[in-house]
């Protein structure tokens, strides 16, 4: 019988930092909706909804970074860089950390591990193709982790998913074949997805926030992450947080992160190298068995 698995270990980051931050910005724009309501194509507000993404949000956005001397990790589907290639490539351009993010932010868990590899590599086309970056780093779209998943990231090179959320620190994810994924954790609370998000007949209940709760409820989980010494992996949308009023919320927060002197602020491809770096032992994750409780073998 297999034990469950064993909490993630703590982390020591680096130059004495007691805790890591990470912005981190899925640029989604109309993939977001198109994967799962193709009809929607034809609804032009919601398409405009999507595309102020590229075309507003990002820039905007990365004026705030630049301010603060803040790099930030933006992961883009395969389909949005071929839409928006001069977007891609200024994110590029000014420095910053570019993951996959799928091709058409396509749902895995629907799909066997051929069609995903076949996202995957579409998706790596096309951002090698706009803006010459080999991503080494992935997020799954929806946050919708399959457990092939890993394995098919290990076999094209990349250093680490963020996609998971058992733990407050990064680990290493075991894989089938003695190797192991550098793991970055999220959470549904740190997505302004759930906060701003509602598209009619597609997402969202008809509640938006006020960028100022939002503000709030983001500055609470920081300071508790940070006592907690853990990492704190904040995912906004460019359609979403790129609007005026968040988008200023947003800098608050980041101003609020810099001032504590003591958080290490770094888009995700360095804090997965710092990870990499310790020799942790890889955790072990599995699929719960529904007739005794423990899991089974990691798929390949």
């Amino acid at each position: 019988m297999i034990s469950p698995t064993r909490p993630a270990e703590p982390i020591t980051w680096p130059a004495g930092h007691r805790a890591a931050a990470a912005l981190t910005f899925d640029v989604d724009a109309e993939s977001a909706v198109l994967h799962e309501h193709p009809a929607a194509r034809h609804r032009m507000s919601v398409m405009t909804h999507q595309s102020y993404g590229p075309l507003v949000g990002v820039p905007r956005l990365l004026r705030i970074l630049d301010r603060h001397g803040i790099r930030a990790t933006f992961c883009v589907p395969g389909w949005t860089a071929l839409r928006y290639p001069d977007v891609v490539r200024s994110i590029a351009a000014a420095g910053h950390e570019i993951a996959h993010h799928g091709y058409l932010h396509e749902l895995l868990t629907s799909v066997d591990a051929q069609a995903e590899a076949g996202f995957l590599d579409r998706g790596l086309a096309a951002l090698e193709s706009v803006a010459g970056v080999r991503p080494v780093g992935y997020r799954a779209p929806m946050w919708e982790l399959s457990y092939h998943t890993p394995g098919l990231l290990k076999e094209r090179g990349f250093l680490y998913d963020s996609s998971l959320m058992d733990a407050d620190v990064p680990y290493e994810l075991a894989l089938a074949d003695g190797t192991s994924l550098v793991e970055i954790p999220i959470q549904w609370a740190l997505d302004d997805w759930e906060q701003y998000c509602y598209l009619p007949g597609i997402s969202g209940t008809g509640l938006i926030e006020s960028p100022a709760k939002v503000l709030e409820m983001w500055t609470l989980e920081f300071q508790a992450m940070r006592r907690e010494g853990g990492c704190f992996v904040l995912t906004n949308h460019p359609f979403l947080s790129g609007r005026p009023s968040r988008a200023a919320a947003l800098e608050t927060l980041i101003e609020r992160i810099i001032a504590t002197g003591d958080t290490w602020v770094a888009p995700l491809a360095d804090i997965a190298h710092h990870v990499r770096s310790l020799g942790l032992t890889p955790r072990v994750l599995t699929p719960p068995d529904l007739e005794t409780g423990p899991g089974t073998d990691l798929e390949p």
